[in-house]
């Protein structure tokens, strides 16, 4: 009889082995899509921004008027918090690493072409404004250049170190940006207190000259190759910066979500 007990709690204990364990159920990792938190690490309540910002970001969402206006706080969460700094760093430091290795002739003709706004000078000052809402309003030409001419916008930090390790290595330095050339004051004494103190030429937008960004950007570094310059480096905010003819040897996107230039 115990020999018989035995055996049937063998046999319970084993057929209780073999039994598959019901798995424990999971929280949805990825659906429905929907992040906790933003990229300033805030609570949002879609992800429909985050898309829309890397869309931007991929140059796959173009012409866009303005920032929709369901993203005004999760763009102004972003720009203002560590992820905009975070990415802003990751481009620079690929763009030093780049630069490090770069093969130079040393014949005075190797230049890096640097955008303005949002690429050495920061804008964020201006933008952070209730009245523009992080590039959710209309853009106003009046207001902007009235911002301008205060020369207060402060460097990008991150650019700023790459601008310092290109003229280190004997790369001489160009700015190209579509501000107007009434305004070339304003930016030369605006570059000079952010720390840009030195460069090969300061390329801004003539009254007769016209077209978009692009082709205006374009024209303008074709005319740098054509008079013998090697453009070994790129660096902008816009893909209007970095699209077209000669854009570089190598070209560098600084995120901005907050307007978009064609």
């Amino acid at each position: 009889m115990a020999t018989t007990h035995v055996l049937v709690v063998l046999i319970t204990l084993l057929a209780a082995a073999e039994k598959p364990h019901a798995q424990p159920t999971l929280p949805h990792t990825i659906h429905p899509l929907r992040h906790r938190t933003g990229a300033a690490g805030r609570r949002i309540p879609f992800v429909n921004c985050l898309s829309w910002r890397l869309g931007v970001e991929t140059n796959n969402i173009r012409d866009w008027p303005s920032v929709p206006r369901l993203c005004e706080g999760y763009v102004g969460h972003y720009m203002l918090g560590r992820q905009y700094h975070a990415d802003c760093t990751a481009v620079a430091a690929a763009a030093i690493r780049y630069v490090a290795g770069v093969h130079l002739v040393k014949d005075g003709k190797d230049i890096w072409v640097f955008d303005i706004d949002e690429t050495a000078l920061s804008n964020l000052p201006y933008y952070a404004r209730a009245d523009v809402g992080f590039g959710v309003k209309a853009y106003n030409e009046t207001e902007f250049e009235a911002w301008i001419k205060e020369a207060r916008a402060p460097a990008m930090p991150e650019t700023l170190r790459l601008y310092h390790r290109v003229v280190s290595m004997g790369i001489k330095v160009v700015f190209i940006s579509t501000t107007k050339e009434e305004f070339r004051a304003d930016r030369t004494l605006n570059l000079h207190i952010a720390g840009f103190r030195t460069w090969e030429m300061l390329i801004l937008r003539g009254a007769n000259e016209t077209g978009a960004a692009l082709e205006y950007k374009s024209r303008k570094r074709s005319e740098l190759v054509n008079q013998g310059y090697r453009i070994v480096g790129n660096i902008g905010d816009q893909w209007s910066d970095l699209l077209g003819d000669n854009a570089g040897f190598r070209t560098f996107k600084m995120p901005d979500p907050m307007y978009y230039i064609a």
